[in-house]
């Protein structure tokens, strides 16, 4: 194809040779200068729509670069959410086993707790006992030292039992109070 301008139909008015029965010259030249300007607007037309065209191409461009920055930043964000997600679960889990470690260490502490009060239940269990047939005792021998006084009304001495002498109440009182403050001290007052 052969680029003509609108110059170029102008140029040609002069350029056909004239011959007779030929066609006239002057509708021959009418038609070239409309020629000529209907091609002069198809050539500004076509520049504007070039023009038009490579400023849509740029904008395609523009919104292509723009997609793919928008696509990366999706990406990007798919991943740190992902890795805050990640996170996340890592501090639940060492926040879940903290937790755990320190439930099971209040546990053990309770029952360990539990176990000395225990020991010390049955620690003050055993001093009562030992109070209770320490006291029985006593009580048992100041009986017998009344009985044997009773029946003896006559005499001042004090008699001899078969077993260990009975105290004096001055001697049951210390004795008493010393059982009350160590009660591995014994059954027997001293």
């Amino acid at each position: 194809m052969i680029d003509l301008t609108p110059l170029d139909v102008r140029k040609k008015k002069g350029d056909f040779r004239r011959v007779v029965r030929g066609y006239d010259p002057e509708l021959v030249d009418d038609f070239l200068d409309m020629v000529a300007e209907r091609l002069e607007e198809l050539v500004k037309q076509n520049v504007a729509l070039t023009e038009r065209a490579e400023h849509l191409q740029e904008q395609v461009a523009s919104y292509r670069e723009r997609e793919r920055a928008l696509n990366e930043a999706l990406v990007t964000a798919q991943q740190l959410r992902s890795e805050a997600q990640a996170q996340a679960d890592r501090e639940a889990e060492l926040v879940r086993r903290e937790a755990q470690s320190q439930a099971e260490r209040i546990i053990e502490e309770g029952q360990r707790s539990f176990r000395e009060i225990a020991r010390e239940i049955e620690a003050l269990q055993t001093r009562r006992h030992q109070f209770a047939r320490a006291f029985r005792t006593l009580l048992e021998r100041y009986i017998a030292e009344l009985e044997v006084e009773e029946s003896r009304p006559g005499e001042s001495a004090r008699p001899r039992t078969t077993g260990p002498a009975a105290p004096s109440s001055s001697e049951g009182e210390q004795w008493l109070s010393s059982l009350a403050r160590d009660p591995d001290q014994g059954d027997e007052p001293g």
